[in-house]
């Protein structure tokens, strides 16, 4: 299940109403989110963009296309777009012909790329290629369908880096990650607090804040300190630039990581975590094709990866198959055991979680429901703990699910104030049966929200919450 940006989607309806109303039957209807929000420039190609659904106000949002080099635009100032200052769903960019590359202009292609969410899709799953040619002087609207990662939790666009990489896995909950280097060269890449991230990729289904080290400072050697730019810092971590490094960065501390395992799928693929208990797992399938990979009992799984931490057993589809509409049995090997048909079109990766009982879709970015899942006990009491540091000045929980479990949106306030082993925490106190919901941590109903993060109710949750997110502490 995708994040619902419930408030964003409640704004767009009641302005087009708004509008609707005020219109006579002859006049056209612009809707407010249509309505140009920077001025027009007549040495200037004005375009306006109308993100997707699950755009942050604080998105990094940049153009790419063969007038601009395409990938090797990303992260690039002069490509990157202006959110509107009287709207939260649009971003401005405006644009030089002159700055093109040689014969190319915007009818060759382009689309847009998000720092976090990947590359602009259609609703069908295929990358975005807006072809409209405007001339100087106009305002044109592009309209946004979907970010990469609403479809597949993969590998974004291969990017060219400058020198070598240090490549980051988030974890401190800051809302700010710097880096400063002193060591052969003091103030290396900034003086204090350092360089800020380069962007975000994703490597092996991971997604990693990155830092360009420069080609130009091959071989030096630097001691990394990485902070928030607000008074918290880390110890140094000493790093000969020399390759690409993985690490993971906390409130503790710093850890080197192995570089990531990336595998190389025949086309879309099937993921599972397995819950069933059966000692062989396969997969059948019918519908475009009967015996589609195989007759019965099907498939066996084309091998294992873990993806955020979370083992999967995977299924390869196959190129030559995407597109195909098909019903998936999972069965123990044609042992007796088979569960009940599960739909799918081979157009785009599919996450689930398979038990003995049934098969159920899941967010890659979010689950983190590896193991095994113990039986809730009805009626026990249960908390979630979160540290706050969104900055909001009031912030509610809404779930949706099995039910609207903290009531209608936005949601309830928190229980109390508590500290747990010397951390200080705001919680919610629930009843549990167990009930499977996601949770959004929004600023009461004003505006602000992050994205859904996926729980079962039948345990205590410790979370840290940002303005960008929620992650387990």
């Amino acid at each position: 299940m995708k994040t619902r940006n419930i408030y964003s989607l409640i704004v767009v309806l009641l302005a087009g109403l708004t509008v609707m109303t005020s219109c006579s039957k002859d006049e056209d209807i612009i809707f407010d989110h249509e309505r140009q929000q920077f001025e027009t420039r007549a040495d200037r190609i004005l375009l306006e963009f109308i993100a997707p659904f699950g755009t942050s106000v604080d998105e990094e949002i940049y153009i790419m296309g063969a007038f601009n080099g395409d990938s090797a635009s990303m992260g690039k100032e002069e490509w990157k777009l202006m959110k509107a200052p009287n709207s939260d769903i649009k971003w401005g960019i405006y644009l030089d012909p002159s700055t093109f590359e040689a014969g190319k202009t915007l009818a060759d292609g382009f689309r847009f790329y998000s720092a976090t969410q990947g590359t602009e899709f259609t609703v069908k799953g295929e990358m975005a290629n807006h072809t409209d040619n405007p001339g100087l002087g106009t305002f044109t609207n592009v309209w946004g369908e979907r970010w990469e990662s609403y479809y597949w939790s993969g590998d974004g666009p291969e990017i060219e880096h400058d020198g070598f990489v240090v490549y980051v896995l988030d974890e401190t909950g800051w809302a700010n990650l710097n880096l400063y280097m002193w060591g052969d060269v003091n103030d290396l890449n900034g003086g204090w607090p350092g360089m800020t991230p380069t962007g975000k990729q994703k490597i092996g289904g991971t997604e990693y804040t990155y830092f360009d080290m420069g080609a130009a400072n091959a071989g030096l050697n630097e001691n990394l300190i990485f902070n928030n730019g607000e008074g918290s810092q880390l110890a140094d971590f000493n790093f000969t630039i020399d390759r690409d490094i993985y690490l993971r960065v906390t409130t503790s501390g710093v850890e080197e990581m192995g570089e990531p395992v990336v595998v190389a799928h025949d086309g879309y693929a099937v993921f599972i975590v397995n819950k069933t208990g059966w000692d062989d797992i396969t997969l059948y399938m019918w519908g475009d094709v009967n015996d589609l990979n195989g007759g019965w009992p099907g498939m066996a799984p084309t091998g294992e990866q873990t993806i955020k931490g979370v083992a999967y057993t995977y299924f390869d589809m196959g190129e030559a198959n995407t597109g195909l509409s098909e019903n998936l049995i999972f069965n123990n090997a044609g042992g007796g055991t088979q569960l009940a048909d599960f739909a799918y079109t081979i157009d785009h990766d599919v996450y689930l979680e398979v038990t003995a009982s049934g098969v159920t879709e899941i967010d890659p970015n979010t689950y983190t429901g590896g193991g095994d899942t113990p039986e809730p006990i009805p009626g026990d009491t249960h908390y979630i703990y979160i540290v706050n540091q969104t900055g909001w000045d009031a912030i509610a929980l809404y779930a949706w699910g099995d039910k609207e479990f903290f009531g209608g949106w936005p949601g309830a306030a928190p229980t109390g104030n508590k500290t747990v082993d010397g951390v200080d925490y705001l919680y919610w106190e629930f009843t549990s049966a167990g009930e499977t919901e996601h949770l959004i941590f929004n600023n009461n109903g004003g505006g602000s929200q992050t994205p859904d993060y996926d729980v079962v109710l039948d345990r205590d949750y410790y979370l840290t919450v940002t303005a960008d997110g929620v992650t387990s502490r």
